[in-house]
């Protein structure tokens, strides 16, 4: 299971012409699934996801959670986070999670992250999205289980 996560100012998730999903300050977190993750792993990403600390403190340092600033999060499905890249120049999809697969552990951790925070928005599995981000810094993080 793996967590892109990008601090952001706002991102919304657009589905043939219209935004299904929109945050204002928070996180955009792109998640991708593979074939060995199990439903019982979702409850320690969503942990990761809501309490990583990317959000800075009085001091401008990173020790601040998307649950301490109150922020919103946007979770959006991405199958390709799960492809292996390291031979040739073709992507290979192997070990990722097949879509029956994937869109019980998306719902799932969906459903996590809800139960432990309140502003919580999410894209459609399997759709063609347009991922609109104004990405504050730039900070992203990869998180991985």
């Amino acid at each position: 299971m793996i967590a892109l996560l990008q601090r952001a100012i706002e991102a919304r998730v657009d589905i043939d012409g219209r935004t299904v999903a929109a945050i204002g300050p928070g996180i955009l977190a792109l998640v991708g699934f593979h074939k060995d993750d199990a439903p019982e792993q979702t409850g320690r990403m969503a942990e990761r996801i809501l309490g990583y600390r990317l959000f800075a403190d009085e001091e401008g340092k990173m020790n601040r959670s998307l649950v301490d600033t109150d922020g919103a999060l946007l979770l959006v499905p991405q199958f390709t986070l799960a492809a292996e890249t390291d031979r040739g120049m073709r992507a290979s999809f192997s070990s990722a999670a097949p879509p029956e697969t994937g869109r019980m552990l998306f719902e799932k951790l969906c459903a996590e992250c809800r139960e432990r925070h309140g502003s919580v928005k999410a894209g459609e599995f399997g759709a063609h999205m347009q991922v609109h981000l104004v990405n504050d810094g730039p900070v992203t993080f990869s998180l991985t289980l």
